[in-house]
């Protein structure tokens, strides 16, 4: 049976003041507490029900530290989902360390106040099938641990690492690689699908309403425009930023 301070441990975490407080984040769904426990992030405990417990392997189980099993009713109590599935997991917030090195090795993304969390763990799942490995996460995102950001990388949390920054990063990554292109997404710029793309970069996505802030505009070296078809017909005044994102990470892929 579970205990009242466990319950009330958990569902406190639904905020991100206490996920910072208690450095612990909530994962729930068969695949994705699977997903995590394999990766060797640090699981504090796994509550699951019973049938699920049985399913995984012997190697998975003797990664968990501590497995309370439950019930459909004690596993409502703590889930976030109006229907709650067989598993869900605490596990430890990562801390990885940003370095230039890293994120001149390839390509990267810089998110600028992207502000719902699916969005940015749609983002986050888009980084992964792209294989993108960093996420940088600029002032006035969600949290890449908030509950629904989780569920919506589908797992993805486990392989691409993200980290919370602000414009600050681009003066001092530019000190080490001055060069390095940095592109954007706008309203006005040169036409995605027409213009020569590096295989290694920086692309920074925008706000959902406002786009790409002044403060970031400064360091984009080259602006993008994803053209509306057919040209000058009247359409929605914007992309959703999840959807521009797939768009753009699949041109530059193309030629790889």
């Amino acid at each position: 049976m579970l205990s009242r301070s466990k319950i009330k441990l958990i569902r406190s975490l639904e905020q991100q003041k206490y996920r910072q407080k208690h450095g612990l984040f909530v994962a729930q769904g068969d695949k994705t507490v699977t997903e995590i426990i394999a990766s060797g992030l640090d699981v504090e405990c796994v509550l699951a029900k019973k049938t699920w417990l049985e399913q995984i392997s012997g190697e998975l189980r003797a990664r968990i530290p501590e497995i309370n099993e439950v019930d459909d009713k004690e596993l409502s109590q703590i889930s976030f989902q109006k229907t709650p599935n067989q598993a869900i997991a605490l596990v430890r917030i990562p801390h990885y360390k940003l370095y230039a090195a890293a994120l001149a090795d390839g390509l990267s993304l810089y998110l600028d106040s992207v502000q719902d969390p699916g969005n940015l763990g749609t983002i986050i799942r888009l980084a992964d099938w792209f294989g993108i490995d960093h996420v940088l996460c600029g002032e006035g995102c969600a949290d890449p641990f908030a509950h629904k950001t989780v569920q919506s990388t589908m797992g993805a949390i486990t392989r691409v690492k993200t980290y919370k920054c602000d414009e600050s990063f681009f003066k001092k990554f530019k000190t080490h690689y001055p060069d390095f292109p940095v592109y954007g997404t706008f309203l006005s710029g040169k036409i995605l699908y027409n213009t020569p793309l590096s295989d290694k970069a920086v692309i920074v996505m925008g706000n959902e309403s406002k786009g790409i802030s002044n403060s970031v505009a400064k360091y984009v070296d080259q602006r993008l425009m994803i053209p509306q078809f057919p040209a000058g017909k009247t359409t929605s005044d914007s992309l959703n930023v999840a959807a521009a994102t797939a768009i753009v990470c699949a041109e530059f892929r193309k030629g790889i």
